[in-house]
């Protein structure tokens, strides 16, 4: 089902005002927001709030990194890898460090929609191909 333009408009005007200084969501403010909406009731309010829910899923999302590697990794590089991220990102990120046996070796970092690859297991996809 196609959301309505005017509910799009209002969960992006919602969203915008959830925003922290540094542009982050809050989740006070989220949460406040979306309270108001379900006692307001307006016009097109699942559909406001699932808009509403998504946009801060994707900006969320945008600030959490997941690195995934075959053995578990060693203090000093997860936090050399984290340090880097925060730089580029401009701010603290989540973490989520995932072992994954699959990868041979190497690693996998994704940080919103962002992937770097670097795994034994898909250099051998990619000769495989």
């Amino acid at each position: 089902m196609q959301i309505p333009k005017d509910a799009k408009l209002k969960a992006r005007e919602l969203f915008e005002s959830s925003l922290d200084d540094s542009g982050r969501p809050d989740s006070a403010k989220a949460l406040s927001i979306a309270d108001l909406v379900v006692k307001a009731a307006p016009r097109h309010s699942i559909q406001i709030l699932r808009e509403f829910a998504r946009l801060i899923r994707l900006e969320t999302a945008k600030h959490h990194v997941v690195i995934e590697s075959a053995t578990m990794l060693e203090q000093g590089t997860q936090g050399s890898i984290l340090k880097t991220l925060q730089d580029r990102d401009g701010g603290a990120v989540t973490v989520e460090v995932k072992v994954d046996p699959a990868l041979i070796g190497g690693a996998r970092i994704r940080l919103g929609s962002e992937v770097w690859d670097a795994s034994v297991l898909s250099r051998l996809l990619a000769l495989n191909s």
